[in-house]
C-alpha cells in the first residue's frame, strides 16, 4: 500500500462548495411542488441516498440569480446540519436536469478521483462526519473540520476497480429498490380498483381491522425490534432490526402493518409491512406504531395498502390531537372510518392479484438486505486497503 496517498478532504482532488446564502436566496413563498430546478433539503437526503417524496422547486429566474450551490452530474451532497453525514450521488439516473443545494450541506465534486469511487469515499467516511460535528441539539460540521479529516486514497485505477465492485452491488440494490416501488404503484392501483372505484358496500375500519390487537410478550424476553427510524417511507420493507430485551412497546406479528401515529413521521408516510418474523413469533417496537391486522379471508397486505391510502392518510392526519410538535392519532377516532369494500367474488380477486405482488416484494427485499449487508461488509475493507481488487 506503499502507493496509497495519505492526506485530508482538504488536500484531496475534490472540490467542497457550500449553498449559496447571499441576498438572492429564494424565500419560501417561491417554492413550488414542480418547476424547472429542484432545491434540495435535508429531508431530500437520506442515509440511504435521494428521496424526492416531497420536493421543493424554483423558477429559472430565481436559479439564474443564485451564484453557487448548483450540482453537476457526477457530484454528491453531503448533509452538515442537523442528521449529519448522509450522503447522495447525483448520478445519471436521477430524474432531474437542475439541482442546487439548500442550507446544510454541501456539495462534494471530483477534481481528479473517480466519482464513483469519490461516492463510496464519502459513504465509508460517515462515522467520522458524526465525531467531527459540534453541538448536541443541532449537530454542524463547518467546511473548515471538514476538511481536516484525514483518508488514504489508492491509485486512479485501483480506485475504478473498488468502485466497479461497490458499485455493482448499490446498482443490483438500486434496480430492486425501483422493481419493488413499481410493484408498490401496482398494487395501489388495485387497491383502489376494488375498494375504492369498484366498492359495492361501505363499512366502518374495526368491522375488517383490529388496531393495536391484544398479542403476549412477556417482559426480558430477546425477539426482534424494529425502531420508527428504521421505517421507510417510500417502501414495505423496514431498513433494518434487531434483538432487543422487551420492556414495553408495540407488539405486533408478521402480516401486520406499523403505521407511525406521531408528527412528524405519519406526514412523512412512515408504514411498515411486517414479514421479518419467525413462524408466530411477536415482534416489538415503538409505542407511536399503530398496528392494523386484517379480519377474516381480507389480504394481509390489504392494510398496508390502507395505510399508504392518501384518503386515509388525510383522515388520520386531521384526526391528531395534541401539542404543537407532538401530535399524535388517538386510536378511538379511527373506530369509525368508512370505506368501501368489494362483493366477495371481487374480493377473492383482489386477493388473487395481490398476492404475487406481495411474495414479489418480500423476496426482493430479502435480497435486498443480503446485498447490502455484503456491500457494507466489503466497503470498510476495500478502503482501508485490507482487501486488495486484483487489477
Amino acid at each position: 500500500m506503499s502507493e496509497w496517498l495519505e492526506c485530508t478532504l482538504g488536500e484531496a482532488p475534490i472540490e467542497i462548495i457550500d449553498g449559496d446564502r447571499g441576498k438572492n436566496y429564494p424565500k419560501t413563498t417561491e417554492f413550488s411542488n414542480t418547476g424547472y430546478c429542484l432545491f434540495l433539503s435535508a429531508k431530500n437526503v437520506t442515509a440511504t441516498g435521494f428521496t424526492f417524496s416531497e420536493s421543493n422547486f424554483i423558477d429559472q429566474s430565481r436559479d439564474k440569480l443564485l451564484r453557487q450551490g448548483k450540482m453537476k452530474r457526477g457530484d454528491l451532497v453531503l448533509t452538515t446540519r442537523g442528521t449529519v453525514g448522509n450522503v447522495a450521488y447525483y448520478h445519471n439516473n436521477i430524474p432531474f436536469d437542475h439541482i442546487r443545494i439548500n442550507s446544510g450541506m454541501v456539495i462534494i465534486r471530483p477534481d481528479g478521483i473517480d466519482e464513483k469511487f469519490n461516492y463510496q469515499l464519502f459513504k465509508f467516511l460517515s462515522s467520522s462526519f458524526q465525531v467531527f460535528a459540534t453541538g448536541s441539539a443541532q449537530p454542524q460540521l463547518p467546511i473548515r473540520d471538514l476538511k481536516e479529516i484525514p483518508i488514504t486514497l489508492p491509485p486512479l485505477p485501483e480506485q475504478q476497480a473498488i468502485a466497479a465492485v461497490l458499485s455493482s452491488l448499490d446498482d443490483k440494490i438500486d434496480l430492486l429498490h425501483r422493481q419493488n416501488k413499481t410493484l408498490e404503484a401496482l398494487a395501489q392501483t388495485l387497491f383502489r380498483h376494488w375498494f375504492v372505484d369498484g366498492a359495492e358496500a361501505y363499512v366502518t375500519l374495526t368491522e375488517i381491522v383490529d388496531i393495536n390487537p391484544s398479542m403476549s410478550l412477556k417482559k426480558g424476553t430477546s425477539v426482534p425490534y424494529l425502531e420508527m427510524k428504521n421505517v421507510q417511507s417510500d417502501s414495505c420493507a423496514p431498513s433494518d432490526w434487531y434483538e432487543r430485551e422487551f420492556n414495553s412497546g408495540t407488539r405486533f406479528q408478521n402480516g401486520d402493518t406499523l403505521m407511525a401515529r406521531i408528527t412528524p413521521c405519519l406526514e412523512n408516510n412512515k408504514v411498515a409491512h411486517v414479514s421479518f418474523l419467525k413462524d408466530g413469533q411477536v415482534g416489538w417496537g415503538s409505542t407511536e406504531f399503530l398496528v392494523l391486522r386484517a379480519k377474516g379471508n381480507l389480504p394481509k397486505f390489504y392494510t398496508y395498502l390502507l395505510a399508504k391510502d392518501s384518503d386515509f392518510r388525510a383522515f388520520a392526519i386531521n384526526s391528531m390531537t395534541g401539542s404543537s410538535g407532538r401530535q399524535r392519532v388517538q386510536t378511538d377516532s379511527l373506530y369509525e372510518y368508512e370505506l368501501g369494500y368489494p362483493t366477495e367474488n371481487n374480493l377473492a380477486s383482489f386477493a388473487e392479484q395481490i398476492a404475487p405482488i406481495e411474495q414479489k416484494l418480500q423476496v426482493n427485499s430479502k435480497q435486498i438486505r443480503t446485498l447490502e449487508k455484503l456491500r457494507d461488509t466489503l466497503l470498510p475493507k476495500l478502503m482501508s486497503g485490507e482487501v486488495r481488487v486484483r487489477l
